[in-house]
């Protein structure tokens, strides 16, 4: 929590939102989900490989022939996790993510005793997983541009 005031510079989220159309989006949009950029980081792969063009502090497009190729890196990314068993293959899997020591960082800022709770960590990862396939998945059937907007 930050108990400032300050500008648009040190805003730090990410915005997934489905109420656009092909060339332009309602920015901050009742409908919009928002994900902290640090653990939005650990998806940034998925986001990366499904479209080239993807930028993190701008809008990148994901329409009907991004959103299947996102889908199925997220599915990738959802099998990686399920595979993790032990603590030690929670931290290297998450290392091996764009920033993802920066997240092992934060999460032991947060909560100095996290190794208690890792498996716990790892099931909010999966469910934002699986949520962001769903995403993906309802803006392919109902023909929707999902609009991704780093902050």
């Amino acid at each position: 929590m930050k108990l400032e005031i300050y500008g648009s510079q040190n805003l730090n989220f990410v915005e997934l939102n489905t109420t656009g159309s092909n060339d332009t989006y309602i920015r901050c949009d009742p409908e919009s989900q928002f994900l902290d950029s640090i653990v939005f980081n650990i998806f940034v792969p998925c986001f990366e490989n499904a479209n080239k063009l993807f930028d993190f502090f701008g809008s990148t497009k994901y329409n009907s022939r991004k959103l299947i190729p996102l889908r199925n890196e997220l599915i990738s990314n959802l099998q990686m996790f399920e595979n993790v068993k032990t603590i030690d293959d929670f931290e290297v899997t998450v290392s091996r993510k764009f920033l993802g020591k920066d997240f092992l960082e934060e999460l032991a800022k947060e909560d100095k005793n996290w190794g208690n709770d890792w498996k716990g960590y790892l099931g909010k990862l999966i469910e934002i997983n699986k949520t962001l396939i769903q995403l993906a998945e309802k803006c392919a059937d109902e023909e929707r541009i999902l609009w991704v907007i780093g902050y």
